[in-house]
């Protein structure tokens, strides 16, 4: 009881008005924590604070950190509690369900599946090789592009893997992997990959704070784009203007060309991120990871005989990646978006709103890297893709016993529901009464409709 009186209490409203830079406060199980200081060194970045400040962030907190992250907390502590603390059921089962997966031990149980996808990028990466230094047949060179595309491919799903800290139970092992798979292989940085990937997690589908659903102008998933928003992850206006318009009206034709060519905005992203001011924690490590890349790609291409065979070789390795980008997309474009800051309160209910699956047997687990089951990667972020099936059956029943959707399509019905949407978007960008339409080449493409 001595103990009880000592407690200072603040209020669900109190603790919203701590949500700015400077003035950071969150939640955790109704034990109040000032990061203000230390947002910046929060090794997850600081979107996924600033976005979840002023709440309480029990769900998020217990979906992306081990045990072993708790006793890290009481050092932030600053001797408030949230009086009116209060804990949904969907909460209560969610939370009783990571418990029972931490006491199975399937967080720390890796698995082999690293260790399996690693070998096979190395044979392929020693047949691409052969394939283009040894062979002179223009159809081994272009059978060594496809292989090159879907290494990066596998390659990608590691570096996915180790991002979320799901490959290796030591923290420079991971690291090391990390930079082999994303940035020495594939020419992605790791750091620019877990800049927005941690974002898209905590505001999974929001419109203004999710950069995954930010493509202005090349694609909208909703007509709320058309009112320029703002992105609050970027930091600037995503402009719905004439040429937003007009390559918006036909995203539904131009979505699988683009992410043919997808990757090169990759590369931009990842060279914008490294070279500019922001704080990018192992810069020299990741641009000397992405330097190695830059290295061996181009002087693969340049043991091609021709620019003809060359420009092939690139643009076939290239195109053949667009699968896992549009698996990206499948999994998030057609489902329920919002705007707004995500909530700490229903971390449960937007990750199922905000997610699909794409149902496969088992032994097409390795094509799609676990990211099949994205809803359960995205409430068991630091589950090692090995126990997603295994879990999955019991998610969908969580899911079912508090009426909240749980969709696992074909991988031709989740095309076509973002296509779907994409089309829906698209026509209702063409709509003439707005006032935004002010361009000749627009008006007359669509002078017969």
């Amino acid at each position: 009881m001595a103990d009880q009186t000592k407690k200072r209490y603040v209020t669900t409203e109190d603790l919203k008005k701590h949500n700015q830079p400077g003035d950071l406060w969150i939640s955790i199980q109704g034990k109040v924590y000032d990061v203000s200081k230390w947002v910046k060194t929060h090794p997850g970045g600081e979107a996924a604070i600033l976005n979840l400040a002023g709440q309480d962030v029990t769900d998020a907190f217990i979906a992306y950190h081990p045990g072993t992250a708790w006793h890290h907390l009481e050092k932030l502590h600053n001797g408030y509690h949230v009086k009116d603390f209060h804990v949904s059921d969907v909460s209560r089962d969610y939370r009783r369900l990571a418990a029972d997966f931490s006491k199975r031990g399937l967080f720390d149980k890796k698995g082999h599946v690293t260790l399996y996808t690693l070998t096979c990028v190395g044979v392929m990466l020693a047949a691409v090789l052969y394939g283009v230094v040894v062979c002179t047949s223009v159809w081994a060179h272009l059978v060594s592009a496809v292989l090159l595309g879907l290494l990066w491919i596998q390659s990608a799903y590691v570096g996915h893997d180790s991002g979320h800290y799901n490959v290796t139970s030591t923290k420079p092992c991971n690291k090391l992997v990390q930079l082999l798979s994303g940035n020495c292989l594939t020419g992605i940085s790791i750091a620019w990959w877990k800049w927005t990937h941690n974002a898209h997690h905590m505001a999974c589908n929001s419109l203004d704070h999710d950069p995954d659903l930010q493509h202005i102008p090349i694609f909208a998933v909703s007509s709320k784009f058309f009112n320029s928003m703002t992105s609050r992850f970027y930091g600037r206006e995503l402009t719905f203007d004439p040429l937003a318009r007009f390559l918006i009206s036909y995203q539904h034709w131009t979505f699988y060309p683009v992410m043919c060519v997808g990757r090169i905005n990759l590369f931009i992203q990842t060279f914008l991120l490294l070279f500019s001011k922001r704080h990018v924690p192992d810069r020299a490590m990741n641009i000397a990871g992405i330097m190695v890349f830059w290295t061996w790609f181009p002087l693969l291409v340049s043991f091609l005989p021709n620019w003809q065979e060359r420009f092939v070789f690139v643009f076939v390795s290239f195109a053949v990646t667009a699968i896992q980008h549009v698996q990206f997309c499948l999994n998030h474009f057609a489902a329920d978006v919002y705007t707004g800051p995500p909530n700490g309160n229903d971390w449960f209910e937007k990750q199922t709103a905000g997610t699909l699956d794409i149902s496969c047997r088992s032994y097409m687990d390795w094509f799609f890297g676990g990211l099949q089951f994205q809803l359960e990667h995205h409430l068991f972020p630091r589950l090692p893709r090995c126990h997603l099936r295994t879990v999955s059956p019991v998610v969908k029943e969580l899911c079912k016993k508090h009426d909240l959707p749980y969709r696992s399509l074909s991988w031709w019905e989740a095309n076509v529901w973002t296509i779907r949407t994409l089309k829906n978007a698209a026509i209702q960008a063409r709509d003439v009464t707005n006032p935004v339409l002010k361009n000749l080449l627009w008006e007359a493409v669509n002078t017969h409709g």
